[in-house]
């Protein structure tokens, strides 16, 4: 097949949570343009889709609450029919030191940012079983999740378990059919950023090879590449979008 057909993501639905977000809009757009249905989870008000080519939905939900797997899942299913994919995108990112984190604010960052991620895989794993189908899913990790920074530790933590939940879920889920991948991304650009963390930008872009933040495209083109059928003997694979940061030695 001609590599342009690989990368065709048209025959697809795929799921995108935290599709509100800066990195999750990004996600969504770049699918659609690859010709994927996109359902566009958020968790308060729905995302500007104007500019989105491809057919899509979208579904509100807290994906802690109970029975929110199945509300997505079923969003996806009344609009399209079935889900295929699932891009596991949503989390937070307070910042504080580990000394002044409560129990109750580390527990919710793994209910964010792990528990969701793996209800949700569970859930699309059986919906594809009943359907008889295969599916691939991503999860959206971070650089972090392998070297952590100063008041980050519980979101870094949180991070290594997803990394972890992917590959776990490659091993149990590939005999059914599943791929499960991971992309970790490093320094993002946001508007604003610049101004609210200059220092943090200039050490950036003095420590990244390529010389820049990463752009919500660049994590979007590894997430369809894990996707599509180009990646089709790719599981338990982690993709670092980083501009090279972690190539460079700490010593």
């Amino acid at each position: 097949m001609a590599t342009g057909s690989l990368l065709d993501l048209s025959e697809l639905v795929v799921a995108v949570t935290g599709a509100g977000g800066n990195i999750g809009s990004g996600i969504a757009r770049r699918l659609s343009e690859a010709g994927a249905g996109v359902l566009l989870h958020t968790r308060t008000s729905p995302p500007a889709v104007d500019d989105f080519p491809g057919p899509i939905a979208s579904v509100q939900c807290d994906l802690d609450a109970d029975g929110a797997p199945d509300q997505v899942l079923a969003a996806g299913i009344e609009h399209f029919g079935r889900v295929d994919a699932l891009v596991n995108n949503a989390g937070i990112q307070p910042v504080a030191a580990l000394t002044e984190v409560s129990p109750d604010d580390f527990r919710a960052m793994f209910e964010t940012n792990v528990t969701s991620a793996h209800r949700l895989t569970m859930a699309l794993a059986a919906h594809l079983e009943d359907r008889g189908g295969t599916g691939s899913i991503v999860h959206v990790a971070s650089i972090e999740g392998l070297q952590p920074a100063p008041g980050h530790g519980h979101y870094a933590s949180a991070k290594a378990a997803l990394r972890m939940h992917a590959r776990a879920s490659a091993l149990e889920l590939g005999p059914r059919g599943v791929r499960v991948n991971v992309v970790s991304p490093g320094l993002i650009a946001r508007p604003g950023i610049e101004e609210q963390w200059p220092e943090g930008v200039e050490r950036w872009q003095q420590a990244a090879p390529l010389g820049r933040l990463g752009e919500p495209e660049d994590v979007a083109n590894a997430c369809a590449f894990l996707l599509s059928d180009l990646s089709s003997w790719i599981t338990g694979a982690e993709i670092i979008v980083d501009g090279g940061v972690l190539a460079r030695p700490t010593w």
